[in-house]
């Protein structure tokens, strides 16, 4: 009730709800005149401007007159046609109004969901549990299309709604950790610390959020770093980096050096070994966190990072037509639209042509042949390539996309493409892939440069997985096996440092 109050007192509502009108109705709808009008009607506190009808009685007789909104009509609940005509109930009525909009629109996008799902998606048999997946996709889709119904009409960007969808539901506090929210140099961190730490030489691991660096937040990997510092007896540090497009890239990248940097340098004062300190994330987040391994790999009087842990990461911006991306691309929760959509909106701020990048016009041919030695589906290995693969020409290179996208090229966004004197430098690795993930190959990719560079390699690859099932961990009927699985992983490797 206070959310919708709130709503109710903004200035304009009223534009708001014509624009709502206009989405569901399309061109004129007769709604749009209705909200037209009408001052001062509602009781103080429940709007400041004008809203809805200029006189409740005639409503019913309005609404008749039109064929369109009557067919409509017939689905108000009975109380909010009453309202509309009862003297003195303005403000119950325009609460009816309000709601029974609100729930047209959720049973629209709904439907569009499910249509998507039935028409746009495939999940395969394989993958464990599919009808968890299935009703997962149902869920994603469903969100994203109300944020942007949320934009369009004005409450709020899309992104910020996406932000409070990942950050799900905050779980109770554990008793078996110690959690502060603290400050490294600038940037905001939230410190874990097992109750049965050893003292003075305990493990420590930087836990960098995923969410195309758009979304991502300590809240919304509160779960999986308190499963981590739980589970390994490990001091975890969960960065709250700032957030694109607010903050362009690649601030997300130095606020996540920064922070690590200060734990490095600072590991007495948490009671960690600084030469016990990892960094790991998943998806984005294992991509920032292979950027940060390159950058302070070069800084001689930092500590060395203990090891890198790559949850399913994206690290290129070459080739979006390896085995994984044309096998996987309709495959959720991570399409290959999708991704190249907000991945470009992280990089640019601004909207490209996905159909371009997709088909290689934005690498120029002396680039391309120097990136081939690293990015090429002629090094991912032939039991990846048994389903469904082809082999696909780079259309005609275009100067503007590569204008667009050269940032994409850099090493702090595509991890893949550092050089080898950067490459060998690196700490111990684990690397975790899905099959059903466009990323699995990224992975793979990257695998092989560690080890022609002399770097060890821990990797698991989860045959019945698809990206990002670890952010599900401690999330009751919504986790997936297999995050409890690749975490494991996660666990076990920082117990063997």
């Amino acid at each position: 009730m206070h959310l919708t109050m709130r709503l109710l007192e903004m200035d304009v509502l009223v534009i708001r709800i014509e624009s709502l009108c206009h989405m569901l109705w399309g061109g004129e709808s007769p709604f749009i005149n209705v909200f037209r009008g009408w001052e001062g009607r509602l009781p103080n506190g429940y709007l400041s401007s004008r809203f809805l009808f200029p006189t409740w009685e005639s409503v019913p007789r309005y609404c008749s007159s039109h064929s369109r909104l009557a067919s409509r009509n017939s689905c108000l609940p009975p109380a909010a046609v009453l309202g509309f005509a009862a003297a003195g109930m303005e403000g119950l009525s325009a609460l009816w109004l309000l709601l029974y909009l609100s729930v047209s629109v959720l049973c629209f996008y709904f439907g569009r969901a499910v249509h998507y799902l039935r028409t746009r998606t495939h999940i395969p048999a394989e993958i464990n549990p599919s009808r968890k997946l299935l009703v997962l996709t149902v869920g994603m889709h469903f969100a994203r299309r109300l944020a942007v119904f949320l934009e369009k009409v004005g409450l709020c960007h899309r992104y910020e709604a996406w932000r409070l969808f990942f950050k799900g539901i905050a779980p109770r506090k554990s008793s078996a950790l110690i959690t502060k929210d603290l400050d490294f140099d600038g940037v905001n961190v939230r410190v874990y610390w097992p109750r049965t730490l050893p003292a003075g030489n305990a493990r420590g691991m930087v836990v960098v959020p995923g969410g195309f660096g758009l979304c991502g937040s300590i809240q919304a990997y509160e779960r999986m770093s308190r499963y981590i510092a739980r589970e390994s007896n490990t001091v975890v540090v969960n960065v709250g980096f700032r957030l694109a497009p607010e903050h362009p890239c690649p601030a997300q990248i130095q606020d996540c050096c920064v922070a690590t940097e200060h734990f490095l340098k600072n590991a007495a004062d948490y009671g960690v070994d600084p030469a016990r300190i990892s960094i790991g994330g998943e998806s984005s987040g294992a991509s920032f966190s292979a950027a940060v391994c390159q950058v302070l790999a070069g800084k001689r009087l930092l500590p060395k990072l203990r090891a890198q842990i790559l949850l399913y990461p994206y690290l290129q911006a070459v080739d979006f037509n390896l085995p994984s991306y044309q096998q996987n691309g309709s495959v959720p929760p991570l399409f290959r639209k999708f991704t190249l959509t907000h991945g470009t909106m992280y990089l640019t701020g601004k909207a490209i042509d996905v159909e371009g990048i997709i088909s290689g016009n934005h690498i120029p041919e002396d680039l391309r042949a120097k990136y081939s030695k690293w990015v090429s589906a002629d090094h991912v290995p032939d039991e990846f390539k048994a389903r469904g693969y082809r082999p696909v020409e780079p259309a005609p290179f275009s100067n503007e996309q590569y204008e667009s996208l050269k940032k994409g090229l850099d090493s702090l966004f595509s991890p893949l493409l550092a050089e080898d004197n950067v490459i060998r430098q690196l700490p111990e690795t684990l690397l975790v892939t899905s099959e059903y993930d466009i990323l699995r190959d990224d992975g793979i990719l990257y695998r092989k440069r560690l080890l022609d560079n002399g770097v060890p390699v821990t990797w698991h690859h989860i045959e019945d997985s698809v990206h990002g099932m670890t952010s599900t961990i401690d999330f009751g009927l919504l986790e997936f096996p297999n995050a409890r699985r690749s975490l494991q992983h996660v666990v076990l490797f920082l117990e063997g440092l």
